[in-house]
């Protein structure tokens, strides 16, 4: 059951498709209490109450204990003490002594949820402002509000099968050589791959739907030479817009008056990779249409595959912005003899504080339908329409197409349109377990095809770190190798044991037959893909509190290793299962396992994957790409 509740004057975000009639404000019941200025819901949580959801963000799977913040971030770095990240995800799940409880906050700004931080014993969501539409499902179980709540929003995006081939990627590869090197490397060395990632590198000096001539002199040829050895190349394709004279697009963009607006109606300007730039007004359809269509500049060339990044959106700077820390920072050529410590702090908090500015986001506007309204009160809605933008016109623009599209920044409703990766994540260890609690949250708010960067983004990977990185991605639909300019090269033909990672491969390739049919029913049935073990045994007291182990669809368990230098771990299994270790998908050994704790051994070439009782493990023919595959 869903009941909708609608406080002041909210702004149709298009998260829910077909709204069910709301309730009055004296309706809310479920133990839920509502603030006088009617900013705050809160509730009182039992000892063993255990919350779910919120998508992408940091901590647990299970999210009690801390506060989380909805407003998209570029966060380069995922460290604890961040609230945010790139996408805004506000469903939650409560699970405990009164049974099951989903609440959805749809609100496109800031939302923060303390969940038992100020006190261990309340729940507190506040939105910034009064204008919010809140949805209260109840049902028997938490995977039936799940699903609930995923009709509520609409069928999740659909990946070709292809999407779910081993790709590499690097913000590094200049021209075709570099790209052609490594596909040269992964077919010598008998290594399946589906996709190469452009990053930013091959554009023209950033500019959007550009490419640097020198590096790519003949596109549409280069991508027939990949296209006839199976591999896809996928560009990058950011939020902001070089001011340029003589970029046609920019040119285009202040003809027909689609940027957004600074407070005295002029376009707003601010800089990303381009340097100084402007951002299309992505909640006016006229503007997702004109962007839409751009994406033809790749298509005609038979590209297939984008990602969509900073657009969060992220700001490098504003242009008032840097005025105003220009002006601020140069007094300190009057305080050289006598800078003390905390004015030497204030100047460097100064310069750290320019990008991403909370005032910077309050100081342009949108103009959906005519009206204005200032972007933080709608920020989390820019990268779910830039991805709406492309996906509403692939079926004109390249109808024969099967196209794979992932964004950074979301918020629920972009589910619909495209998949989203887990943003800069870093080549730590704890970056392993936080993709573990990831996958079943953002499977909660629709995401379904979803990927962390492999091996890690920021910070040099090692070869173990790498092999254990890619033995819980080698089960995520987006399984892709990612990694910064200036980090370890961490192509895996570039380490000793190239033998294993080979091994890992074709494992996965032997495992997409059954991922997709996965996938592909947690679509159709409003599902989780990835589950975890608490909500699939909700009678099970010891299975509630498990973190680090998910059901992949309906036959098999993951509880991969990731500790560093770790021979093994501890799993809890809440029913009989069968433990296959993997080296392969030739060689493996294979035990049964009664219900209860045991301690598993595993090797660092080794992949444990439990089956559940009663199912079995299907395996297909690896193959050097999904085209090849049987």
């Amino acid at each position: 059951m869903t009941e909708r509740y609608v406080f002041g004057t909210p702004f149709d975000t298009e998260a829910v498709l077909d709204k069910p009639a709301a309730s009055p404000e004296s309706a809310l019941g479920h133990g839920l209490k509502l603030s006088a200025d009617k900013k705050k819901v809160s509730y009182d949580l039992d000892k063993d109450d255990v919350i779910y959801g919120l998508g992408e963000s940091l901590h647990g799977m299970n999210k009690r204990g801390f506060v989380y913040k909805t407003f998209n971030t570029d966060q380069t770095k995922h460290n604890e003490d961040q609230y945010s990240l790139y996408g805004s995800h506000t469903f939650i799940l409560i699970e405990g002594a009164k049974g099951s409880l989903g609440l959805f906050t749809d609100y496109p700004g800031l939302v923060t949820y303390d969940l038992g931080f100020t006190d261990k014993d309340v729940l507190t969501i506040t939105a910034e402002e009064a204008d919010y539409e809140m949805y209260v499902i109840t049902g028997k179980s938490g995977l039936e509000i799940i699903t609930e709540f995923r009709k509520l929003i609409g069928k999740s995006y659909k990946a070709p099968l292809w999407a779910f081939g081993y790709g590499q990627s690097r913000w590094g590869y200049k021209c075709e050589d570099d790209i052609r090197e490594v596909v040269r490397r992964h077919k010598e060395n008998n290594l399946p791959l589906d996709a190469v990632y452009m990053d930013i590198d091959y554009m023209d000096n950033y500019k959007d739907f550009t490419l640097n001539p020198e590096a790519f002199p003949k596109f549409k040829e280069f991508v027939d030479e990949m296209k006839a050895q199976h591999i896809h190349l996928l560009p990058n394709v950011d939020a902001a817009i070089k001011i340029e004279d003589g970029y046609d697009m920019y040119e285009e963009g202040v003809k027909e008056n689609y940027y957004c607006k600074d407070e005295n109606g002029e376009d707003f300007i601010m800089a990303a990779w381009p340097g100084k730039s402007v951002l299309p007004d992505f909640l006016r359809p006229e503007v997702r249409r004109w962007f839409g269509l751009k994406y033809r500049f790749f298509t005609d060339a038979g590209v297939d595959g984008f990602w969509n990044d900073m657009n969060e959106p992220a700001l490098f700077y504003s242009l008032k912005g840097l005025k105003e820390t220009a002006e601020e920072i140069s007094h300190l050529k009057d305080e050289t003899d006598t800078l003390d410590l905390y004015s030497l702090w204030h100047y460097l908090d100064t310069m750290n504080a320019l990008a991403n500015k909370p005032e910077d986001y309050r100081s342009f506007y949108h103009e959906p339908e005519g009206k204005r309204i200032r972007h933080d009160r709608v920020h989390n809605l820019y990268g779910y329409n830039m991805a709406r933008a492309a996906s509403e016109v692939f079926n004109e623009i390249a109808p024969k197409m099967e196209t794979l599209i992932f964004s950074r920044a979301s918020y629920i409703g972009s589910h619909r349109y495209a998949g989203i990766w887990t943003g800069d994540n870093s080549s730590f260890y704890s970056h392993i377990e936080l993709i573990l609690h990831q996958l079943p949250n953002l499977n909660m708010c629709g995401y379904l095809y979803v990927g962390a960067d492999t091996g890690g983004f920021a910070f040099h990977t090692s070869e173990n770190l790498l092999k254990r990185f890619m033995q819980v991605s080698l089960f995520t639909p987006l399984f892709r190798n990612h990694c910064a300019l200036g980090c370890r090269e961490q192509e895996i033909y570039r380490f000793k044991d190239i033998d294993a990672f080979r091994n890992l491969l074709n494992l996965r390739y032997a495992l997409i037959p059954y991922l997709y049919k996965s996938y592909v029913d947690s679509i159709e049935n409003n599902k989780l893909m990835f589950t975890p073990i608490g909500l699939a045994f909700p009678e099970d007291k010891e299975a509630r509190h498990i973190e680090d182990q998910l059901l992949v669809g309906d036959d098999l368990m993951i509880a991969p290793v990731y500790k560093a230098n770790a021979a093994g771990r501890d799993v809890y299994l809440p029913e009989d299962m069968t433990l296959y270790l993997m080296k392969s998908d030739k060689d493996f050994t294979k035990t049964e396992l009664s219900k209860g704790h045991h301690f598993i051994n595993v090797d660092i070439d080794e992949v444990p994957i439990f089956v559940r009782k009663g199912k079995s493990l299907t395996l297909g023919k690896p193959a050097m790409s999904t085209a090849e595959l049987e």
